[in-house]
């Protein structure tokens, strides 16, 4: 079977302010409303979609980078001065070095929260 996901449904109170700051962590192109959403395109073959309607409830999305791409993020989240942290429900400002690599937890103000890590936890 040749699955691959297309897009994800992330609840928040604000879409625009959520999708801004989805956008802003990844240094993706501006969101776009769609529907009742406001996507932002993670990549050619996914996108988020920010949807502030009904009942809130928060979601973890995780997403395996290069080296590169995690250094650029950590960037943006410490000039930022974004919550940050090593674990899922940790919030000490620092990263893991899980499976042979890096990875950080970082969680917008509804507490969604979005994982980086360059080593895939599977193998």
């Amino acid at each position: 079977m040749d699955l691959e996901l297309n897009h994800a449904i992330v609840h928040c109170t604000d879409k625009a302010a959520a999708a801004r700051f989805f956008a802003d962590l990844i240094d993706a192109a501006p969101m776009r409303l769609s529907g009742p959403f406001a996507a932002v395109r993670v990549n050619d073959r996914l996108t988020l979609d920010f949807y502030d309607g009904g009942a809130f409830v928060f979601g973890h999305f995780a997403f395996l980078v290069s080296d590169r791409d995690f250094d650029a993020i950590l960037r943006r989240v410490t000039a930022g001065e974004l919550l940050f942290g090593s674990g899922p429900f940790t919030r000490d400002h620092a990263i893991n070095r899980l499976n042979g690599g890096r990875g950080v937890y970082v969680w917008d103000d509804d507490g969604n929260s979005y994982e980086f890590f360059t080593a895939d936890p599977l193998g």
